[in-house]
């Protein structure tokens, strides 16, 4: 499994070389046998091999741009790369990019090398990971059955669980990075919105998109996530367990779980007590007004229905359920709009009250494992019902405007699952620092 600080370390005693790295994510990208094909929609393979043999010159000169320097990245299709094409998993929009959104830039500059663009839901608008257009990545964890890899950043997660690149750069509008995280085995990362540029992101909400890493552990995120925001060096300070306090929503989010998913939970939280932090079950009412926040896709709904309404003189050529429901936008009135931004400021009141003395709160992920591609599209109204499950509880995070990551908690060789680690806005360093003493205490994977 590769991890940051593993090949900043054998790059730096030549163990390894930027150029062997890359081969490996291309030849994995490549395997017929994988699902590189559908989990890319364009390989950079030459760019790639030049900028690797780029950094192994600098290397050899004594020059490290970041710890990064060097590494393989995936990039999700709806991120500008000057002289390419974005299309954010649709065929109805292709834009050449003149420069590179910040992200990529700032990615670019540190060193990273960017095999390719990643599969996605249509325009982000998505949480099962299915795309009619360009495929579905299977998920990692069982191709046999053909089971979904969870969206948007469908083709990321799948990347970063195959091993084609060591971080998948995704965007989170209700949990884009997180439930695909969770659901192919990977850990995912949703900073608060401000921290990191947007500009150059295709949008799907002007008020929820967030821009953040998938990869193999926390502190592979939080290396990303420096470069990405422009905060510290990457590291990160040790924390331990003993003595934090976590806070237990009781309301929706931790109710109808999966029997997989309510053992792995069970379990996480067994081990997070043995090792000395304190867990509190609180009663949140907030949680369970979700629909509130949502009702006719809420900010999104009514953000993506402005983005797109030129392009709905052609409804027949989207993804017809991405279709209906940027349409839901449309019956969203200015009031409605208004409303909309008290009823957040209440929200983010009431839980940041609830959140003192707390270092974070606890949850599933997702409620359950990943269902088969043909149960979640054998009909509009299993797609619905799967992805409104699917992301139930990411777009408590996203309506905070918090910060959250999604820790793999489940049994080696298990159905993957989530354990999502979430505070209020601008506490990301330090949750990542808490994230990763939780990770510490969880099952090794390999």
């Amino acid at each position: 499994m590769w991890t940051v600080t593993q090949l900043a370390r054998d790059l730096e005693t030549g163990r390894t070389s930027s150029r062997e790295l890359v081969e490996q994510a291309l030849a994995r990208i490549a395997d017929p046998a994988g699902e590189g094909g559908r989990a890319f929609l364009k390989v950079y393979a030459d760019a790639a091999r030049a900028d690797a043999d780029h950094a192994d010159a600098l290397r050899k000169r004594g020059a490290r741009r970041s710890l990064v320097d060097g590494l393989p990245v995936s990039l999700k299709d709806l991120f500008d790369v000057a002289g390419d094409i974005t299309r954010a998993g649709s065929k109805l929009y292709a834009q050449k990019a003149t420069q590179d959104a910040v992200a990529v830039a700032r990615l670019r500059a540190a060193g990273a090398v960017f095999v390719g663009r990643t599969n996605m839901v249509e325009f982000a608008f998505g949480g099962v990971g299915l795309n009619p257009h360009y495929g579905t990545p299977r998920n990692p964890w069982d191709r046999k059955q053909g089971r979904v890899p969870g969206g948007s950043s469908s083709g990321a997660a799948v990347a970063q669980a195959d091993g084609m690149c060591v971080m998948a750069l995704g965007s989170d509008t209700r949990g884009s990075i997180r439930g695909p995280s969770a659901l192919c085995g990977v850990v995912g990362f949703k900073p608060t919105q401000r921290r990191v540029s947007r500009e150059g992101a295709f949008p799907l909400s002007f008020e929820l998109d967030s821009v953040g890493p998938l990869a193999n552990s926390v502190e592979c995120c939080a290396a990303y996530d420096a470069v990405l925001s422009g905060e510290g060096d990457g590291s990160l300070r040790a924390v331990e367990l003993k003595g934090l306090r976590f806070l237990l929503p009781r309301s929706s989010a931790i109710a109808e779980l999966d029997r997989d998913v309510a053992d792995a939970f069970d379990r996480a939280l067994t081990a997070i007590g043995a090792k000395g932090a304190s867990l509190a079950e609180v009663a949140m009412p907030a949680f369970d007004r979700q629909a509130e926040y949502f009702k006719g896709g809420g900010f999104a709904g009514a953000e993506a229905y402005y983005i797109h309404r030129e392009r709905l003189s052609r409804l027949e050529e989207f993804d017809p359920r991405v279709g209906k429901r940027v349409l839901l936008g449309k019956d969203l009135s200015g009031a409605d709009y208004v409303a909309l931004g008290f009823l957040r400021k209440a929200y983010q009141a009431e839980v940041e009250a609830a959140m003192q003395g707390f270092d974070a709160f606890l949850m599933p992920s997702a409620p359950c494992v990943a269902p088969t591609i043909a149960e979640a599209s054998e009909s509009d109204e299993a797609y619905f019902r799967w992805n409104a499950r699917l992301l139930r509880n990411h777009g408590l995070v996203n309506f905070l405007d918090g910060c959250a990551v999604s820790v793999p908690c489940h049994e080696p060789g298990g159905a993957p699952v989530g354990l999502m680690v979430c505070a209020p806005a601008a506490r990301d360093r330090r949750l990542l620092e808490v994230a990763a003493a939780i990770e510490r205490a969880l099952p090794r994977r390999r």
